[in-house]
């Protein structure tokens, strides 16, 4: 199943996965089934160079990822699962091995651990969670969905974080009657709603999306008219002398304007 499985007494190791959080998980399995002592976890081409360090590549099991989350849950619960995954989402280089030394403090308390912040893995897994959650709640707050011309309400994104596990929920419930899908243009995904479930989809597209510039290729005649509209209305309710522009870029952004029907003529 692993390559390099029969020495259990390896050292200065490398543990190659594929980059999803399922892939993490089964390089933790590896890590406690070798037992393993100095271990980096890292992504397949990372750049990341250990000298004279053994490489084993991990092989993502859906099954196994399955069985080690199911264990956490009941060794850590369920609030330091949570932890676990919004920190991976944040991506943020080396997450894996905070998280694999956090993981080892978790397991051999006594006690949860997330608010136990003398420990410098648990302070930085808090801080990678702040950050991951705030952007999630930017990206529920400013995506705008435009209806396209075979009838999917399509919105794009490009998170600072990988958010889209954390806001498919939000949508689902709020859009339970429309498809959808939201794309992140940064990781080349999706999330599309057909009316049943929300399912992940590959996608890459051009980068840098600009759909705006070409509104009536792609749009719904209807949708272009309510654009207008709704760009009309949001000028003149925009009073210059009572506007408060530092206050209002830092309520929204300009990073998050090309995603506003309301601010398309700004940019």
């Amino acid at each position: 199943m692993y390559s390099d499985s029969l020495n259990l007494n390896l050292t200065d190791c490398i543990l190659e996965y594929d980059g999803s959080f399922d892939g993490f998980l089964c390089a933790v399995h590896e890590f406690y089934l070798l037992k393993l002592n100095q271990v980096e976890i890292q992504k397949e081409g990372s750049a990341q160079v250990a000298l004279f360090a053994k490489r084993i590549k991990v092989i993502t099991q859906l099954p196994l990822a399955e069985k080690v989350w199911k264990r956490f849950k009941i060794r850590i619960g369920g609030s330091g699962c949570s932890q676990i995954f919004r920190a991976f989402l944040s991506e943020e280089i080396g997450v894996e091995n905070t998280l694999l030394r956090y993981i080892q403090h978790a397991l051999s308390a006594t006690r949860p651990i997330h608010s136990d912040f003398s420990h410098p893995d648990v302070l930085k897994v808090s801080q990678m969670v702040k950050s991951v959650g705030r952007e999630k709640h930017r990206m529920e707050a400013f995506v705008r969905f435009r209806r396209t011309k075979d009838g999917i309400y399509f919105a794009h994104i490009a998170p600072d974080f990988n958010v889209l596990p954390l806001i498919s929920k939000h949508f689902q419930e709020r859009y339970a009657d429309q498809k959808w899908m939201i794309y992140d243009e940064n990781r080349h995904y999706a999330l599309y709603y057909d009316l049943n479930k929300v399912e992940v989809v590959e996608l890459r597209l051009k980068e840098k999306l600009e759909l705006h510039k070409n509104p009536e290729g792609i749009y719904d005649e209807q949708e272009i008219e309510f654009q207008e509209l709704w760009k009309d209305y949001f000028k003149s309710t925009n009073i210059k002398s009572r506007r408060n522009d530092k206050l209002h870029t830092q309520h929204v952004p300009k990073r998050y304007w090309r995603y506003l029907t309301e601010k398309l003529s700004d940019i």
